[in-house]
């Protein structure tokens, strides 16, 4: 913990106004679709980044993106049980792909080790 309070620096936990935020989204039938992600740890969240290189960086140039204020993606994740909001993430990773169960044999037990059984 720091010993120093400086007004600039907020709380971890203390919520402030990101401003426009670049929010990545995928395409529906008629319209774009916000894009939840997943914190490290399982948590549902919105995700926006406060510049289109940022978001281009950690998703890749091709993810498409629409602009945002902080409420407007606050107010469209509320509804899906989200209530959290991760600005400028630096860290993502592809899905889990399910990987399907391999068929092992059990290794056959030597003449040695059957004595001592």
């Amino acid at each position: 913990m720091c010993l120093f309070q400086y007004d600039d620096d907020p709380e971890p936990e203390e919520r402030i106004p990101a401003g426009p935020l670049y929010v990545p989204v995928r395409p529906g039938e008629a319209e774009v679709v916000v894009r939840l992600f997943r914190t490290p740890l399982g948590a549902r969240t919105g995700v926006g980044f406060t510049s289109p290189n940022r978001l281009a960086a950690t998703l890749g140039a091709e993810q498409p993106w629409i602009r945002l204020s902080e409420s407007a993606l606050r107010s469209m994740a509320d509804p899906l049980g989200v209530s959290l909001l991760t600005v400028d993430p630096t860290f993502t990773a592809p899905a889990v792909a399910a990987v399907p169960p391999v068929a092992t044999s059990l290794p056959q037990a030597s003449p040695i080790a059957a004595r001592f059984a």
